[in-house]
């Protein structure tokens, strides 16, 4: 299937490109969310028409992702995770957790544009990686701590000194 993309797409081109695409990925993907439209000599004069509206569209989607990647990059997430005894997390930090944290933060990024290889599984800081746009990667640095705090060794609590006073009946 023929298509004409009208928007920057991940692995398989940028605005104005004509590419070939499996049927089922067009027509189920591409078309109902206006990524491309099909490739015929009509629509091609369509999309010459469209071009410096789309350009401009996408343009402004990239300067705001390009804003969003020095913010994010600029910031330090800090998430608490219960530990255990041996110093591994009950559970791990996931795309939601991550999500969670950076809505706390003030940024707002959909969970399914957080890159994870892996759930994060210890402690320490980690690198997590977020797509914003095209091409446009954030390396956001995410600290995973314990919310257990370290128990202080009880000391007996100081008395202040009082002078005695009698007591009155």
């Amino acid at each position: 299937m023929k298509l004409i993309l009208r928007a920057d797409v991940e692995n398989l081109g940028t605005l104005g490109d004509v590419v070939n695409v499996k049927p089922g990925y067009g027509r189920n993907y591409l078309l109902p969310q206006g990524l491309a439209m099909t490739a015929s000599p009509g629509n091609l004069k369509v999309f010459e028409l469209e071009r410096k509206k789309l350009e401009a569209k996408m343009n402004a989607l990239r300067a705001q992702a390009m804003e969003a990647q020095t913010k994010l990059e600029s910031l330090r997430v800090v998430i608490p995770m219960r530990v255990g005894e041996n110093g591994k997390l009950y559970g791990s930090v996931t795309t939601g957790i991550l999500g969670d944290a950076l809505a706390a933060e003030g940024v707002e990024v959909d969970r399914r544009r957080i890159l994870l290889d892996a759930p994060i599984r210890a402690l320490g800081e980690h690198q997590v990686r977020i797509r914003l746009h095209a091409g446009i990667i954030a390396t956001v640095p995410v600290e995973v701590i314990s919310d257990h705090q370290p128990e202080e060794e009880a000391l007996p609590e100081a008395v202040p000194a009082t002078p005695e006073q009698p007591e009155t009946v």
